[in-house]
């Protein structure tokens, strides 16, 4: 029923798989909107456990899986949801010894992990491998979502060349509902770049604060100097 999104389009939905990097309050999202959408198969790399401190945005977790693996109850709850959509686990930090691994047969990539240096790892392999990757990150009530498709648009890298010397890894304040918004728009966007469905983020950036729900896209350029992608 929804206007130009065929059959073809949902078999290649089925066709793809996407690696999500992050299985927490965008990535977790993320993953059962692309469950419930059709995707064949999706790959989880989340390095710990479940905490407490985790809930408020966990919506694939359990309160008595606190203390277990987050990766394994991720995987349960999708096929609660799906069984029909294949995923297979990492509990893996995104690293330079195992991303050549987790890429392996993924059409897409989305970015959600906690801390810059292992999105750098998968930004600099996506643009290597010419995978398609969905940056997004949000802090309170702000967050932001491009995509980085190789050569024809900026890298995470062109944008941020270095890390902010204050920035910390879970040191930053999270409302559920944020993340769940962001992680719902990450979705969107793979559909779109798996299907060759509707208009992507191409070369901009959508940045919101939803203390006033103010959006607006800002336009984003390839760095020619690049070490990742010039």
């Amino acid at each position: 029923m929804l206007h130009g999104f065929t059959e073809e389009h949902q078999e290649r939905l089925k066709a793809s798989t996407a690696l999500i990097a992050g299985i927490g309050g965008l990535g977790g999202t993320a993953a059962l909107y692309l469950a419930v959408a059709g995707i064949g198969k999706m790959v989880f790399a989340h390095y710990g456990k479940l905490t407490l401190s985790n809930m408020n945005r966990q919506i694939l977790m359990k309160h008595d899986w606190i203390g277990k693996s987050r990766v394994i109850q991720a995987i349960k709850s999708i096929k609660d949801i799906n069984p029909d959509v294949e995923v297979e686990i990492f509990d893996e930090r995104t690293s330079e010894d195992n991303v050549d691994r987790l890429l392996a047969g993924v059409q897409t990539a989305l970015s959600a992990r906690p801390n810059f240096g292992e999105r750098r790892i998968l930004n600099k392999a996506c643009v290597e491998k010419n995978i398609p990757m969905i940056e997004s990150a949000k802090n309170g009530m702000e967050g932001y979502i491009f995509n980085i498709i190789p050569k024809i648009t900026p890298c995470l890298n062109c944008l941020y060349p270095d890390d902010d010397p204050e920035w910390e890894e879970l040191g930053f304040p999270v409302i559920g509902a944020v993340s769940g918004m962001l992680g719902c728009l990450m979705a969107v966007e793979a559909i779109k770049l798996l299907t060759d469905y509707g208009k992507p983020l191409l070369s901009q950036m959508l940045v919101f604060n939803t203390v006033d729900m103010e959006f607006k896209k800002m336009n984003i350029r390839r760095d020619d100097n690049c070490v990742i992608c010039g």
